[in-house]
């Protein structure tokens, strides 16, 4: 927003001091992050103040768990304060025209509906099982088409390349939605175009290019018809995926919000590199034009998790609710699908995937067992895999703090795949 108002201006006033600041991508992120923090800080505390009148508390069951009881009426639904200190700084540092930005705020937005509702049943209504999964899931598959039929019909969202490139990759005249760009090297000129196609970046592989319609039975041009019954299915998994697997890993103070940074930060890097037509080419990964926005989204992500975790660190004066945890599941799926980088999500998000797999094996290795043998048994002390944990006698500090070391370290493996072919 507030380019545009800087461009506007400059045109009807002329230039002034401190205006070209602002067509600087690093500039406008490094601004966001800091109006992320201020703005989860400052009204974080008041948000918390206003929750605790309005005795908007957690509700805490019994099972076992050090220091459980003790969070009993913590304020909660402080996911609030990251929206917040996400959707503010967006409006007013990126160009609310870019495709890109429009997605992330409808994601946000809409992730956050899905969320509030649930605390609200929870909180209000004293019905502890919140939003029916059911209806969760709809909303979630409902994103996941939109998401899906933007990256396969919407224009703005393409890929330049080389029309060599192209021609190798199967696309044709009837894919390219630009004129040709001519760009002198030492070697000499190259040509480029943009193109609208589903291709996306395979990670360790040499040829890293992968075209959905590849995957689809009959020829080319059968495949690209009928992508849709594969892309949009496996899109949803991916959001319904990482946004509840976001949900199950806020369990104890910080370690989501910690996590979710640490995510934020790395699809901060692809966003730059990608949308940078020298690092894309220099790495050999898919340039995408328009995606520089996203990484002013991608420092308001991570601004909102760090003055967040200011009161959410342990022990919390808050906790983030569905109302956080589904929306920062839903924003990561979201990033990762518009930088081309989904198929990194079991890397780059391997604490959701483990916590969310500790889940499913729990509760599959029980049904098993009872069912065999009559009575139910357990792989894991308690599930999500924090809670067995807490349940050895880990320290839930020491527990966090060991999720965040490994979480970075699945940053650093995500991005040494750049190179790792």
């Amino acid at each position: 927003m507030l380019i545009n108002l800087v461009d506007w201006l400059q045109a009807n006033f002329g230039h002034f001091t401190g205006a070209g600041l602002f067509q600087y991508i690093t500039f406008r992120a490094g601004v966001a992050i800091i109006l992320s923090l201020i703005i989860s800080m400052v009204l974080g505390g008041r948000i918390i103040n206003y929750l605790r009148k309005q005795q908007i508390g957690e509700t805490v069951r019994d099972l076992g768990l050090e220091g459980q009881l003790s969070k009993k009426g913590t304020p909660t639904m402080g996911g609030v304060i990251i929206i917040l200190a996400i959707l503010i700084p967006c409006l007013l540092m990126s160009k609310l025209d870019n495709v890109y930005i429009i997605l992330m705020v409808v994601t946000t937005s809409w992730m956050a509906i899905i969320g509030f509702v649930d605390d609200y049943i929870k909180v209000f209504l004293k019905n502890k099982e919140g939003l029916s999964g059911r209806y969760k899931i709809i909303g979630q598959v409902v994103l996941g088409i939109i998401i899906a039929t933007a990256m396969m019909f919407n224009r703005d969202i393409k890929v330049r390349m080389e029309t060599k490139t192209a021609k190798e990759l199967g696309l044709t005249e009837a894919d390219r939605v630009s004129s040709f760009i001519f760009i002198e090297t030492p070697e000499g000129a190259i040509e480029k175009a943009d193109y609208k196609t589903n291709v996306t970046n395979v990670p360790f592989l040499k040829n890293n290019h992968l075209d959905y319609a590849w995957l689809m039975p009959g020829d080319e041009a059968t495949g690209k018809k009928w992508l849709w019954l594969l892309y949009i299915p496996f899109i949803i998994i991916v959001v319904t995926a990482v946004s509840n697997a976001a949900n199950l890993t806020d369990g104890v103070d910080g370690l989501a919000t910690g996590v979710s940074g640490i995510i934020g930060a790395t699809l901060g890097i692809f966003a730059y590199v990608s949308s940078n037509a020298i690092a894309a080419n220099y790495l050999n990964i898919l340039h995408l034009p328009g995606t520089e926005e996203l990484v002013v989204f991608s420092a308001c992500l991570v601004g909102a998790c760090i003055g967040f975790l200011w009161y959410n660190a342990f022990p919390a004066q808050v906790f983030m609710g569905d109302t956080g945890s589904l929306t920062l599941g839903g924003i990561i799926a979201a990033l990762a699908i518009l930088l081309r980088k989904e198929l990194l999500i079991p890397v780059l998000c391997g604490i959701f995937v483990v916590e969310n797999l500790s889940v499913i094996i729990q509760v599959g290795y029980f049904k098993y067992t009872k069912k065999k043998y009559g009575e139910g048994r357990r792989i894991f002390l308690m599930s999500p895999l924090h809670h067995h944990y807490q349940k050895k006698g880990m320290h839930e500090v020491k527990i966090v703090t060991r999720f965040w070391i490994v979480g970075i370290l699945l940053a650093v493996m995500t991005i040494i795949t750049l190179k790792t072919r």
